[in-house]
């Protein structure tokens, strides 16, 4: 079989086709003079590449014709926007489109993809008080080695304000993901079912390029003579495969035979990471269908059958995989567990049985790459390639480019994949991560022995939470097509 070269790194590249390239549509160009040079290559990306481009009236191929008068228009069109970010939402994407975004700076974007950002290291959940405009933060984890860990400030704990102001609907944003390099929390007690503010402040200072090992924690447990593993994983980032691949090796060097998968606070990110994990799990049977991808039509016609479906892998890079070989796997949710995270169960669903134990996942079944302004490349994001950017166009969009199938051709889980067993954590009793006897991984660990003791598993107080810190870094809740196209590859 001929071999389709493409580049892998953290984003999709794809510019082949069955003739070794993807086509692009000849479009209307705009007055040159005009200063929309950011929304032309706004519109022409999302004309080729975006999933909803036939749904979109504006994207349609005949909206603006080749001709002085369509390129008059066209300049107009591009103008209506207040800027290239106000065009790009308000014109450009479809009604039911939550998760596409834009950056005016690519290098910020693909940064922030590989898991490098600007953080002070405190990943938290955001709750709306109960008839209230005023929220509250609670700490689900630190980021190691950040100024956080360096502060009386750990899992659990609660804060109301930042720099003496009450958070609410209107400022949380400006207060917590502004410019603002350092702020100080006003923290609170939880007593009697309420949050309430204490006298408390913890400072904290935001690093530049803070970068996260996503394999937070891994270890095994020996517990009434099963042989239990547990790696909580908080996003699938490619960078840090080799680590993913030495806990895995670790695990099955201590012999356990089934497997806890922590994804409660992982947003998703890489497809072939995810691609990679499963086939640490389940098998590296290369044979077997991993997803299958579907585009708009524009796009899909022009891919071959070995570009559109992806299988299971038996290397990570040189490394050849040794899978646990499972067959059955049991992962913990919440609301903040997205895209990859809902890819790695949907695509093991069909061979394996996968015990889903904790809330609904986000619902997000859309993958995206990102998009620049090199047209000779198709506008697709290639690292060796970056000297080729319009220099006059530093801006990157990251539209969703489509859908991923499992092998039964299921990929409709727009509301969110329902657990099993649900359990959502309680804000009185998040427990320690790791430990046994947190409550999600007690309940896994209930689950696989059978024990039926005393333990209550009663959430008496559920959080429900509107949004998380990972939902204010670029990579937010994203699924990162990065997979190879030719599965002998």
């Amino acid at each position: 079989m001929r071999k389709i070269v493409c580049f892998l790194l953290i984003f999709a590249v794809f510019s082949c086709s069955k003739d070794d390239e993807i086509i692009v549509p000849n479009t209307v160009d705009p007055d040159p003079s005009a200063g929309v040079e950011v929304q032309d290559f706004m519109w022409k990306a999302m004309n080729l590449w975006y999933f909803w481009q036939e749904s979109v009236t504006d994207l349609g191929d005949d909206r603006f014709a080749n001709t002085p008068e369509g390129s008059e228009a066209y300049t107009e069109f591009l103008r209506s926007g207040d800027d290239p970010g106000d065009f790009f939402d308000s014109k450009l994407l479809f009604i039911e489109d939550r998760f596409s975004f834009y950056n005016s700076d690519y290098r910020e974007l693909t940064n922030s993809l590989a898991g490098i950002s600007r953080s002070n290291g405190l990943e938290f959940g955001l709750v709306r008080k109960q008839d209230s405009e005023e929220i509250f933060g609670y700490v689900r984890y630190i980021i190691p080695n950040s100024d956080a860990a360096t502060k009386q400030i750990s899992r659990g704990d609660l804060f109301t304000g930042v720099d003496g102001q009450t958070l609410t609907l209107d400022n949380y944003i400006g207060l917590l993901f502004g410019e603002n390099n350092t702020y100080t929390l006003n923290m609170a007690d939880f007593a009697n079912g309420e949050v309430i503010p204490n006298d408390n402040e913890i400072e904290l200072t935001k690093q530049e390029a803070l970068a996260e090992n996503p394999v937070y924690i891994s270890k095994s447990f020996e517990i009434n003579g099963e042989s239990i593993g547990y790696i909580m994983y908080n996003q699938f980032t490619n960078e840090y495969d080799d680590d993913l691949y030495d806990a895995i090796v670790a695990l099955k060097s201590a012999g356990i035979t089934r497997l806890v998968l922590d994804l409660r606070y992982n947003p998703g990110g890489s497809v072939n990471t995810t691609r990679l994990l499963a086939s640490m799990i389940y098998g590296t049977n290369t044979s077997d269908l991993f997803l299958r991808k579907r585009y708009n039509d524009k796009i899909q016609d022009q891919l071959s059958q070995s570009q559109l479906e992806v299988y299971f892998a038996d290397k990570v890079g040189s490394r050849t995989i040794d899978p646990l070989g499972l067959s059955k796997l049991y992962v913990l949710t919440t609301n903040g567990s997205a895209s990859a995270s809902e890819l790695l169960i949907n695509s093991l669903e069909p061979y394996m049985d996968v015990v889903q134990i904790g809330d609904v996942t986000r619902g997000k079944n859309e993958f995206s790459t990102t998009l620049v302004d090199d047209r000779e490349n198709s506008y697709l994001y290639t690292p060796s390639r970056v000297n080729m950017i319009n220099p006059d166009v530093q801006w990157a969009i990251q539209p969703l480019l489509g859908r991923n199938e499992n092998a039964e051709g299921f990929s409709d889980f727009t509301d969110g994949l329902i657990p099993d067993i649900q359990l959502k954590e309680d804000l009185g009793n998040l427990g320690i991560l790791g430990d046994a006897n947190e409550p999600l991984l007690a309940r896994a660990i209930q689950e696989i022995t059978g024990a039926t003791g005393k333990r209550d598993f009663t959430v008496k107080n559920p959080i429900d939470a509107m949004t998380n810190s990972k939902m204010f870094t670029p990579l937010k809740d994203r699924m990162i097509d990065d997979t190879h196209y030719d599965h002998n590859q």
